[in-house]
C-alpha cells in the first residue's frame, strides 16, 4: 500500500512538473522547398563586426589570418555553412561610397561612420575584400546598394564592377585592381529602411525610386540572374507592403524586405545578461510576433501575387538589448545566452513553417554586434549559443519541408501565456527526417509525443543545446560553457517518437528509414 501510494505522489510530482506536446507529421506530403537562404547572415560596418571581428588587417602578425580576415572566423563560417552574407549594412548602406573602398588601400580616403559611433574608417575593407571572404567561405553575397545618399550611377556601376564579364569602364577597372573575373553577384537590396534611416521616404516615393534604380541594374545576357529586394516594412507596417506589391511591376521585384527585432523597448532595452523572467516573457513575446508578421505580410503578397513568385526576406531579426557596460552605446556590443539561442530556434521554425513565401533571411550580426554567432577580443574568438543552434539547424537547408501540426500547452507568466514549443520538420535528399524542436519555457520540460505518418522510419539519433540557467553564456573563460551534446533521450516505436525536452532548450533529431 505505501509502495502504491508513493509511486502515485511520483506520478503526480512528474505531471505537475512537465506538460504534454503532441505533434503529427505527414512525411510523405513534402512539396515545398526550405531555401537555404532563410540561414543568411548580416555583416554591417557597425561595432566591431567588420574591424576586429572579421578583418584584422593583412598585416597582423599576431592574429592569423588569410588577406586581414580571421582564419579563425572562417573556418567557424564555413562551418557553419552560412547560404549569404548581407553587406555593408544596415544604415550605414545609405552612406556608403563603393568606389572608395577599391583599389591600393594605401590611396582609399578615410570617411566618418555617421550613423555607428562617428568613427573614422579607413575603408580597408571592402568590396574585393567581402566577396573574396564570401568565395572563402562558401556564401552567396548580397550587396546592399546606397538608394539614400548615393545616385542611380553610382549602383548601376557597382553591379557592372562585380558582375559584368569584360569590356565596359567598370570590368575594365576591376581587372586593373586585381580580379580578371567576375563575382557575378546576384542578390541586391535597393537601398535600406527606406522608411527611415535610408532616406525618411513615403511609401510612394520609394517604390517610384525603386523602380528607377532597378532598371538599371543591368542584366546583360540574362544569365547572371538579378535579384533585387525591396527596402520593406518594419514589424506591422502592412500598408508600405501593400504599396510596394501594387505599385512596383513584378518582373522587376524579386523580393520584399521584412525587418523585425525582439526587444524589450526602443527607450529601455535591458540587459543581456541579467535579466529576470519579466525580460525573458516579453522577448519571447516579441519573438513569437514574427510568425503573426509573416502571416500579415503575407496575407498582402498572395493579393497581388497569388502565385508567391515574390519572396519575402526577412533581411534583419534578432534580439536587441542595452550594450554591455563600459562599451561604446554605437557598438552595439552585447553578450548572448540562452535566451537568444531560444529567439533562433523560434525564428527559424516559424521560417520554415512559411518557407512557401519566406525564402530569405539575415540574422542580425555576424560578429561583436546584437545578436552574434562569433564573439572576438583581440587573438580570441568564441561561438555562442545561437551559432550552436544555426549549425543545429542547417539540415533544414534546401530540404523539403514537412507538414506539421502542433498542440502545445502554454508558457505563462503573470496571467498572459505564449506557445512553449515550437517546431519544423524536413526531409533531406537521403530521405531522412529532420525535426527542430524549441521549448521556451522558462521553468518546465515538456514531454513530446510525435506522430509520423507516410512512412516508416526505424533509426533515430540527435543533439541539444541546454544549459543550468537561462543566462548561462559563453565567455573568452569559459568559451564552452554552452555547447551542443548528443542527445538519446528520444525513443521511437510503431511510428511515434517520445521523448523530454528540458525547459529553455532546443532538440534537433534525424530519423532514418
Amino acid at each position: 500500500m505505501k509502495k502504491a501510494f508513493l509511486s502515485f505522489i511520483v506520478g503526480c510530482i512528474v505531471f505537475t512538473t512537465s506538460a504534454q506536446t503532441s505533434i503529427t507529421l505527414n512525411t510523405d506530403l513534402a512539396k515545398t522547398q526550405i531555401n537555404k537562404h532563410i540561414y543568411g547572415h548580416f555583416a554591417e560596418h557597425l561595432g566591431r563586426c567588420i574591424y576586429g571581428g572579421i578583418y584584422v588587417g593583412e598585416g597582423n602578425t599576431k592574429i592569423p589570418n588569410t588577406a586581414g580576415v580571421r582564419n579563425d572566423v572562417i573556418k567557424a563560417l564555413k562551418d557553419l555553412k552560412i547560404p549569404n552574407l548581407r553587406w555593408p549594412g544596415g544604415c550605414f548602406a545609405d552612406t556608403y561610397q563603393w568606389k572608395d573602398g577599391i583599389g591600393p588601400k594605401a590611396n582609399r580616403p578615410k570617411m566618418v561612420n555617421v550613423w555607428w559611433g562617428g568613427v573614422t574608417e579607413d575603408n580597408s575593407f571592402g568590396t574585393h575584400d567581402f566577396l573574396d571572404l564570401c568565395e572563402r567561405i562558401g556564401a552567396e553575397p548580397y550587396l546592399a546598394g546606397n538608394v539614400g545618399s548615393g545616385s542611380v550611377k553610382d549602383l548601376s556601376d557597382w553591379v557592372t564592377y562585380v558582375s559584368h564579364p569584360g569590356g565596359s569602364p567598370m570590368s575594365e577597372l576591376r581587372k586593373q585592381n586585381g580580379r580578371e573575373k567576375p563575382w557575378n553577384v546576384k542578390l541586391w537590396g535597393v537601398g535600406n529602411e527606406a522608411w527611415g534611416c535610408g532616406g525618411n521616404m513615403t511609401a510612394e516615393y520609394y517604390a517610384n525610386i525603386y523602380r528607377q534604380y532597378a532598371t538599371f541594374m543591368t542584366d546583360w545576357d540574362n544569365t547572371s540572374q538579378i535579384f533585387r529586394i525591396a527596402s520593406g516594412a518594419s514589424d506591422g507596417d502592412y500598408a508600405w507592403t501593400e504599396t510596394l506589391m501594387k505599385n512596383i511591376p513584378h518582373k522587376m521585384l524579386a523580393g520584399v524586405a521584412l525587418h523585425h527585432y525582439s526587444v524589450i523597448s526602443w527607450t529601455d532595452k535591458g540587459p543581456s545578461i541579467d535579466f529576470n523572467e519579466g525580460h525573458y516573457f516579453k522577448i519571447m513575446q516579441e519573438a513569437w510576433q514574427m510568425d503573426e508578421f509573416i502571416k500579415g505580410h503575407s496575407t498582402i503578397m498572395d493579393k497581388y501575387d497569388p502565385q508567391k513568385k515574390v519572396a519575402l526576406i526577412v533581411d534583419e531579426w534578432g534580439g536587441w538589448y542595452s550594450v554591455e557596460p563600459g562599451t561604446n552605446p554605437g557598438f552595439l556590443y552585447q553578450q548572448n545566452t540562452m535566451r537568444d539561442a531560444m529567439i533562433a530556434g523560434l525564428t527559424l521554425n516559424i521560417f520554415n513553417n512559411h518557407a512557401d513565401r519566406v525564402r530569405g533571411a539575415n540574422l542580425a550580426q555576424i560578429v561583436n554586434v546584437l545578436q552574434s554567432v562569433i564573439l572576438t577580443n583581440e587573438e580570441k574568438m568564441l561561438l555562442t549559443p545561437t551559432y550552436h543552434v544555426m549549425k543545429m539547424y542547417n539540415v533544414h537547408q534546401d530540404a523539403m519541408l514537412v507538414p506539421i501540426s502542433i498542440e502545445s500547452p502554454s508558457y505563462e507568466y503573470q496571467g498572459k501565456k505564449l506557445t512553449a514549443v515550437s517546431a519544423s520538420a524536413s526531409k533531406d535528399a537521403s530521405g531522412a527526417l529532420n525535426i527542430s524542436l524549441t521549448n521556451i519555457d522558462y521553468s518546465k520540460p515538456h514531454e513530446v509525443t510525435i506522430n509520423l505518418r507516410g512512412e516508416d522510419f526505424s533509426k533515430i539519433s540527435g543533439q541539444i543545446l541546454s544549459s543550468a540557467k537561462i543566462n548561462d553564456h559563453n565567455t573568452f573563460e569559459q568559451p564552452n560553457k554552452v555547447a551542443v551534446k548528443d542527445f538519446s533521450g528520444a525513443k521511437l516505436e510503431k511510428g511515434v517518437l517520445k521523448l523530454t525536452i528540458p525547459a529553455y532548450s532546443v532538440i534537433v533529431l534525424n530519423v532514418k528509414k
